[in-house]
């Protein structure tokens, strides 16, 4: 790739990185601040969890997609275990969205029994293992699924062993095999379909309840179907953004190197990161109670602004006179 093209790569990786942690920090704060008795909201505990992930992709998954790129000589075990935090990124979003659909769908097909089964030791519980599952399925290629040498060298999808002090790359420790059968197949489109089947069965079910319920409760079911949708947008924007990455490795391993350009993968890796800086935009102008919540932090620190200036101002004053 061109100089100036791996220039604009950069440059935008870290605008993207920037954007992912100032906008789920954001996301945080709202929620833990701005909303009364957020975590006794299942909903807003999930998405908290999918903020945290999102975060961390500016933090970490970013700044290490630039480095696994050829810019740094690392062992071969140290360039999988980096690679693998990548990858455990991705699932910890997958099954964070994951949560979200089946509270959804409790929470609407089961609404007198919802308080008691859905509670917050349990929505805590359920958090919990969504991070532990996605520690153990991102770090799976540790276990032996990888592109290492029994002696521990780089043994590449597309070329000859290399030595285990040479370039690191993710594809260069990451078994294509891998990435197509077990994290594409098993642990994105899977979760995905039961996703998309889940969100199917409710916008159906509050069709026909919207139908045929009284005022009060078609404006309950409302605010649930407006709700849905916002999270429904989330579910597409992530598979919007992920797949083209997945469908590139994909045609890496039927067809070889050949079969994608540098360039276009360079915007497919782009392209899934921006995902995790779109989220907040998305709550702040589809879900209520983040958008007041965000004013509320807004006007919170203009105030704080304002008393800071009004009183250099006042020791300005004090120290003319």
């Amino acid at each position: 790739m061109a100089d100036w093209a791996w220039v604009t790569y950069t440059v935008l990786e870290v605008l993207i990185a920037v954007a992912c942690c100032l906008g789920n920090v954001l996301v945080v704060c709202a929620v833990a601040v701005g909303i009364h008795d957020c975590f006794r909201e299942p909903t807003f505990c999930f998405l908290v969890s999918l903020a945290v992930a999102d975060f961390l992709v500016g933090a970490a998954a970013v700044p290490l997609a630039v480095l696994l790129d050829g810019w740094v000589n690392l062992t071969s075990h140290q360039c999988l275990f980096l690679s693998c935090v990548i990858l455990v990124l991705t699932e910890a979003s997958v099954l964070s969205l994951l949560a979200i659909a089946i509270d959804r769908y409790l929470r609407l097909h089961m609404p007198f029994r919802y308080k008691a089964i859905v509670t917050q030791r349990r929505t805590l519980l359920a958090m919990s293992i969504c991070w532990i599952l996605s520690f153990l399925l991102g770090f799976t290629p540790l276990l032996g699924w990888h592109n290492l040498s029994a002696a521990g060298h780089y043994s590449t999808n597309t070329s000859s062993t290399l030595p285990s002090s040479s370039q690191c790359t993710f594809l260069s420790v990451i078994s294509l095999p891998f990435m197509v059968y077990f994290n594409f197949l098993g642990c994105i489109m899977a979760p995905l379909l039961v996703m998309t089947l889940l969100y199917i069965i409710i916008f159906w079910s509050l069709h026909k309840r919207l139908k045929n319920s009284c005022p009060q409760a078609q404006a309950l079911l409302l605010r649930e179907k407006k709700l849905a949708c916002s999270l429904a947008l989330v579910l597409t924007l992530f598979a919007f953004c992920w797949i083209p990455l997945h469908l590139m490795n994909c045609l890496l391993f039927l067809w070889g190197p050949q079969a994608v350009t540098q360039g276009t993968l360079y915007t497919g890796i782009l392209l899934s990161h921006a995902n995790s800086a779109v989220n907040p935009v998305v709550y702040a102008c589809r879900i209520p109670k983040i958008q007041k919540a965000y004013c509320q932090i807004w006007k919170h620190l203009t105030l704080k602004l304002n008393c800071f200036t009004r009183n250099e101002s006042i020791q300005q004053a004090i120290t003319s006179d």
